[in-house]
């Protein structure tokens, strides 16, 4: 059992603390994809819950543990997910929830955001700067900040779809994990090493935001000045020490994928399994574009984490993409 922060005991508790809603996803192999890729392909389907994303998995303990403690307010730094997925566990516990975003979050997102009844504050910057402002917001109001993939909640919360993959039958060769600001990867890298070792845990990041891929393969914290990516919700330039640390101890490989990868995994996802993914969830799809050889013959599942897009941008990408 790897030696993370997190406890695979609580991660099988947290079932019993998030809604139902969020859990037991679909999980399905999806043959039209196969010929295309070469391998087995199982889509672990993240969308199919009232925020469109995973990050529900997580914001449920956290508001949960909120509500228990008698905490009235909670901020959040967020690409969009985040603080969709917080908007709603904390309006159905009474929670006042601020969430800080760059001005140039998609749209859809930011809309949704504020439909959940949570206040919206925009900076100028990006994901980073975001944060940085939600901290100073809990610092000046004295209102917990919630840090996605520094607090194990959200860790633990993502953890609990590495037990249903864990769960399957049979077992996965590989599974294929965004990579951003390391909940997830921790959360079901975890899982995985503790219930089914021999699956290998394979992070993908986009080239234009490689800060965490780079730390994993230099093994120290690596920060970029700036990233350049449509995948929005991965797109951090500064890794968290305790989370590389997780993750250090759980992923087998962390690769990086162009942009013209990630758009062909968007269209192959429409237009083969009939599912609209936002560019973060593509990613696994565009790694096995990528390297076919690697994959070739294989059982792999990819989670398809989150389906929050501007639609007319959506449209351009899918447009736009070489046929596959």
């Amino acid at each position: 059992m790897p030696e993370t922060r997190l406890d695979i005991d609580r991660i099988r508790a947290a079932r019993r603390v998030i809604d139902p809603v969020f859990l037991n996803s679909p999980l399905y192999r999806c043959e039209a994809l196969e010929p295309a890729l070469g391998c087995a392909v199982n889509i672990k389907l993240e969308t199919a819950n009232p925020v469109r994303s995973f990050k529900g998995r997580g914001t449920e303990l956290v508001a949960s543990l909120l509500a228990d403690d008698g905490q009235g307010a909670v901020v959040c730094a967020s690409a969009g997910n985040l603080g969709q997925a917080l908007a709603w566990s904390g309006r159905g516990r009474g929670l006042d929830v601020t969430v800080v975003a760059s001005r140039h979050a998609p749209a859809a997102k930011l809309d949704r955001i504020r439909a959940l009844d949570a206040r919206l504050e925009l900076v100028d910057g990006d994901f980073d700067m975001a944060r940085e402002r939600a901290a100073a917001i809990a610092r000046r109001d004295g209102v917990r900040l919630v840090e996605d993939s520094l607090d194990i909640e959200t860790c633990e919360g993502a953890a609990t779809i590495g037990l249903e993959l864990a769960d399957a039958v049979p077992s996965f060769d590989a599974v294929l994990i965004a990579l951003g600001g390391g909940a997830m990867a921790t959360g079901v890298g975890h899982v995985l090493k503790t219930l089914a070792p021999g699956v290998e845990v394979i992070c993908v990041q986009p080239l234009g935001a490689p800060a965490m891929t780079y730390s994993w393969h230099r093994r120290r914290v690596v920060t970029t000045d700036s990233t350049d990516t449509i995948a929005d919700g991965v797109a951090g330039r500064c890794p968290i020490p305790d989370v590389l640390a997780d993750l250090l101890l759980v992923a087998d490989d962390a690769v990086l994928v162009r942009e013209e990868s990630i758009i062909a995994g968007m269209r192959m996802l429409l237009g083969h399994a009939g599912l609209v993914a936002e560019p973060s969830a593509a990613l696994g799809i565009a790694a096995i574009l990528e390297d076919r050889a690697r994959f070739a013959g294989r059982r792999v599942a990819t989670i398809v984490c989150g389906g929050n897009v501007d639609m007319d941008a959506y449209l351009r990408w899918v447009d736009a993409a070489p046929g596959t």
